[in-house]
């Protein structure tokens, strides 16, 4: 099982560390082509205008493409933007692959950022997570599960084989939900071969 991290901009090296130390065969992908040897998607933090423009469309496009297949994304921060049906603000979705609303930017400016500890359904207490700039979710769809809040708002979210969210667990030391979505895509692997 390979993991591809979407090696245009942002936190890339960090969640290529995570996935190292849980012992998973990773791949930064910067070519459409790359999409094809991968068993799964994680789209990191950074600026989602910059990643999908530096991407261009053909890139968008063959995501959306695995989107509807059911192929397993990981959106952390701006990549939760990316998978996003509908962004406040702007008339388009990127990718479109989970059926949430979210607002930009919404947890203040890059000196507002900070650290919390989450509950998050399925995974466990405590979880450490550090927002910077962070968008939240504002709307859930039909099928969306929220799996943790922070300050009232909705921060991580999963529909089918798609995971979001607000803040960037590549930042800390627990592994935790890497490992959750390491769940996913075996699960989805499992099933393929049936």
């Amino acid at each position: 099982m390979r993991i591809g991290v979407l090696g245009l901009q942002g936190a890339v090296r960090e969640h290529v560390r995570s996935l190292s130390r849980l012992g998973v065969d990773t791949r930064v992908v910067k070519r459409v082509d790359q999409l094809d040897e991968i068993a799964a998607l994680i789209l990191p933090g950074g600026e989602s205008t910059a990643i999908s423009l530096i991407g261009g469309e053909p890139f968008l496009e063959r995501l959306r493409e695995l989107a509807k297949s059911g192929f397993p994304f990981f959106g952390t921060c701006a990549g939760m933007i990316l998978l996003a049906r509908e962004i406040e603000g702007r008339s388009e979705p990127y990718v479109g692959a989970i059926d949430i609303t979210v607002a930009r930017n919404a947890s203040g400016r890059q000196v507002h950022s900070f650290e919390a500890l989450l509950n998050v359904d399925g995974i466990g207490h405590d979880i450490p997570a550090v927002f910077i700039r962070a968008p939240y979710i504002t709307r859930l769809g039909e099928g969306v599960s929220a799996l943790a809040k922070y300050d009232g708002h909705v921060v991580m979210a999963r529909q089918g084989n798609v995971l979001v969210s607000s803040f960037h667990p590549e930042l800390t030391d627990d592994l935790r939900i890497h490992e959750y979505f390491l769940n996913i895509v075996e699960k989805r692997n499992q099933e393929d071969m049936k």
